[in-house]
């Protein structure tokens, strides 16, 4: 599931990396959570409705602010890695991005050992924006640190959510947040290309490939594995990157951007290794 969950993300991001070149990215964005806001609420059923009710009846301020900056870390991190994506190759691109993940396994480390991962991965990133494309846009790669660290603040939103809302409903919240945070740019960038009926179902299989189904697998396999196993799982995501990059996009890397992916990828599943152990 967890393979599966990954192969259906990165595939999602080739789709939408393909669709750029008939709508900007920012309307790719909307099409995208568009469709997950919607798939959510449905697989929510009442619980979404319950859920909100909830929050106005108990006035639960402190649930809302949290719910909405869940959403608006999401709409953000989308945003940004499709800016990133139309700007430097996919690969790369989820390679800087997937820091996040890494500053948040060493953050509350006192180890001394997690210090070596973070050097790790430095290394990575020096190999990427240097001793690979000499032509790698800066833009691009900003794009992809901020996707990065809202990446990172979608990991802690994501447990506090989890902690105020039963079911999936607080992920549903934070879905038409993120939903209706990205609609007026994607709407300014889009104009009426984006609700070609062929464009539409193209961002709908997006939405569904990078959204709903790596969510719900997603899910289902921290149900079954550890989450430390879960971790070092997830740290295939870059290589995945590349190939779908490769293989969808003809996107090829240099062997220096290859070992720097390596170097961010060892990174990542040895923080998730030993960051989750007593």
């Amino acid at each position: 599931m967890v393979g599966t969950g990954i192969v259906s993300v990165q595939f999602g991001a080739g789709l939408a990396d393909r669709l750029f070149g008939q709508i900007p990215p920012a309307a790719v964005t909307g099409l995208r959570l568009w469709t997950a806001a919607l798939a959510m609420v449905a697989l929510s059923g009442p619980g979404f409705a319950r859920s909100v009710r909830d929050l106005w009846k108990r006035r639960a301020f402190a649930d809302v602010a949290i719910a909405v900056s869940f959403g608006i870390s999401l709409g953000v991190m989308n945003f940004s890695i499709y800016q990133a994506f139309a700007r430097i190759p996919l690969g790369v691109a989820v390679t800087i991005e997937f820091l996040g993940p890494l500053a948040v396994a060493v953050a509350g480390s006192r180890h001394l050992r997690d210090v070596g991962w973070v050097v790790l991965a430095a290394i990575g990133v020096v190999l990427l924006t240097q001793g690979g494309h000499g032509h790698l846009d800066l833009t691009g790669v900003i794009f992809a640190g901020v996707a990065a660290a809202c990446w990172a603040a979608y990991i802690v939103l994501s447990s506090a959510t989890g902690r105020r809302f039963p079911g999936s409903s607080g992920l549903a919240i934070a879905m038409v947040v993120s939903a209706v945070l990205v609609t007026p740019p994607a709407l300014v960038a889009g104009g009426r290309a984006m609700f070609r009926p062929a464009v539409l179902a193209t961002g709908a299989a997006i939405g569904v490939l990078s959204s709903v189904i790596p969510y719900r697998l997603e899910l289902e396999s921290l149900r079954r594995m550890p989450m430390r196993l879960f971790g070092v799982w997830m740290s295939m995501e870059p290589a995945v990157a590349a190939l779908i990059g490769l293989v969808m996009l003809g996107q090829h890397l240099s062997i220096a951007e290859w070992v720097a992916i390596c170097c961010v990828m060892a990174a990542c599943a040895g923080a998730a290794a030993q960051g989750a152990l007593p």
